[in-house]
């Protein structure tokens, strides 16, 4: 047995379809540059004609979501200074276009690879997608056709890239297993939508399997068996079988309210990145968005995107979300989320440096533009706007008076603008959940960030492979600033989300239900699976649980209390 980590929930058992995608090792010869820029041409149209067709196969297969996937591809390949780095490289070094693409795509790949989010460090693999498929084409090389697959399989790889998962067809693809990736990349996703089993992160083991071997998936639990006893194989029949009834039950929550036994009503929302992200909220029965990250408008784009764009983006999640509350956080970039087109110093601790509302207050010029459109969006829908990495009320009072500037400029340009917008801050720093009970006489509402949140507060990078253990989401010291801010929230009226990984964890839903927390973010896909627990859960008794939790000395502590006193599925 190999266990991984399990990125889409089920159970398949079915035989391996092993993926061996071609080697595309570039001789380092001196090339004729006018031939390889021509070569770099043609591939690049061949490239964008593939992802088209790509595109058009997803449609009605992947949602709306995954679907856009496809023109972020087409837009690689149409960026400007992406093939310009790679013709400047032709030029200077006279190497073939194959090795120009390999160096000026790892150089981009690598700038998102140095992120500390873990949903932007895999859009890397976006880059290196691309890159994969143009150096085939530069080079001649085909590569292999998943849509051909005509017998249900497994398909085991060292990696799959969102163009490959859009072509798994799941009437005979049953799941993927892969030896890298996270629960955030685009495959997983795109697995999820499909809604086939996916375990990834399972580190090497292609040599150890062949085309044809028996395999078992429990990407319930992250396991995988190769060629398994047929006692393990029955177990497992009867597993997959007792997954499907518990989907099939989920579904009559999806337009219920998430209350508990005990009557206590908390909110499950949903985090999006794109516009195209809001369907799969509302088809999971999300009652709102609790993030919206607006850093894509950017980190999409080849400038910094106008007003109007951003108006556009916000305003169309506002109309599909209807009357539901969506929470937007403004411009969270810089220190490690860079943007190719603006310059920012580079720094020792990027992760404490110059970002987020920091970069925003210094650079006024470009958060007007956001404040403006989220002002002009603001009459379509419900909208609460979060400020990102707030660490004194000097930051939210700056922030808020730009803000009431812009809202002023509107109106006397005779533009509506709505009068019931919150405004906010996300808690990640751990001096101001300290001083939460006094911020909260200022704002209107506090969005917790746990991923944030847990690494300044052990002092652990949680990149850091030889300090990750040290990231705890339930450790008694943050489970106490969680409850801090919650409090402090509460004394003044004011409402407190979380938006971190830990909001969906079906571990940590009960102890934070027991602190009193009002509305918990997550992915699309966990909200059903949340809201079934909340309903199962008495609110006065997650209370004493969350109490006992506190008192404890340790993470492991913790756990162990939460497994006694709560039943999981």
């Amino acid at each position: 047995m190999k266990q991984g980590i399990a990125a889409s929930a089920g159970i398949a058992i079915s035989k391996i379809y092993k993926l061996e995608k071609p080697s595309l090792e570039v001789v380092e010869t001196t090339a004729n540059v006018d031939e390889e820029i021509a070569k770099l041409e043609a591939a690049l149209e061949a490239t964008k004609s593939d992802i088209l067709a790509i595109k058009e196969q997803s449609i009605g297969r992947l949602s709306d979501e995954e679907v856009a996937i496809f023109d972020a591809h087409i837009a690689v390949c149409e960026d400007p200074e992406f093939v310009d780095q790679i013709i400047q490289s032709i030029k200077d070094t006279q190497a073939p276009a194959a090795k120009s693409v390999e160096v000026v795509s790892e150089m981009f790949a690598g700038m998102f690879d140095a992120m500390e989010d873990e949903y932007f460090r895999e859009r890397a693999a976006d880059i290196r997608d691309v890159a994969y498929r143009l150096k085939a084409h530069t080079l001649g090389i085909k590569i292999p056709n998943l849509t051909l697959i005509d017998e249900e399989v497994v398909i085991a790889a060292h990696d799959l890239t969102p163009s490959d998962t859009a072509q798994l067809n799941k009437q005979f693809v049953k799941g993927f297993v892969t030896e890298i990736g996270g629960r955030t990349s685009h495959s997983a996703i795109m697995a999820r939508s499909l809604e086939i089993p996916a375990i990834v992160g399972i580190g090497a083991f292609l040599d150890e399997i062949n085309t044809g071997d028996t395999i078992v998936l429990d990407a319930l639990s992250g396991n995988v068996y190769i060629n398994p006893l047929p006692e393990v194989v029955s177990e497992f029949e009867q597993k997959q079988k007792d997954y499907a009834a518990y989907r099939e039950s989920l579904q009559v929550l999806v337009d219920k309210p998430s209350i508990t036994l005990d009557g206590r009503h908390v909110e499950l929302a949903g985090n999006i990145g794109t516009p195209e992200d809001v369907e799969a909220v509302l088809e999971n029965g999300g009652e709102g968005v609790g993030l919206y990250r607006t850093e894509f408008l950017y980190m999409n784009a080849t400038q910094l995107p106008t007003e109007e764009e951003q108006f556009e983006a916000y305003k169309t999640v506002l109309e599909k979300m209807g009357d539901k509350r969506v929470v937007i956080r403004t411009l969270d970039i810089g220190g490690d989320k860079e943007l190719s087109y603006l310059k920012l110093p580079e720094e020792m601790i990027p992760f404490l440096g110059y970002r987020a509302i920091r970069l925003c207050l210094d650079r006024p010029e470009i958060f007007r533009v956001q404040l403006r459109a989220l002002l002009r969006a603001s009459v379509y829908g419900t909208m609460a706007i979060m400020f990102p990495m707030v660490a004194t009320i000097q930051e939210f009072r700056a922030a808020k008076a730009l803000f009431d500037e812009e809202k002023e400029n509107l109106l006397k340009e005779g533009v509506a603008v709505s009068d019931n917008i919150e405004l906010g801050i996300m808690v990640e720093i751990p001096a101001t959940a300290v001083l939460a009970e006094q911020i909260a006489k200022e704002v209107d509402f506090f969005s917790i960030g746990t991923n944030d949140l847990i690494q300044y507060s052990m002092a652990a990078d949680r990149m850091n492979q030889d300090v990750s253990y040290l990231y705890q989401p339930y450790n008694p010291s943050i489970l106490n600033l969680i409850k801090m801010t919650i409090d402090g929230a509460h004394k003044h009226g004011k409402w407190v989300g979380m938006c971190g990984e830990m909001a969906g964890e079906q571990m940590a839903v009960p102890v934070l239900l027991g602190l009193g927390l009002d509305e918990f973010s997550m992915s699309a896909t966990s909200i059903l699976p949340a809201r079934k627990l909340v309903t199962e859960l008495s609110y006065e008794a997650m209370q004493k649980l969350a109490n006992q939790c506190l008192a404890q000395v340790s993470e492991e502590e913790v756990i162990a209390l939460i497994k006694k006193e709560v039943s999981f599925d």
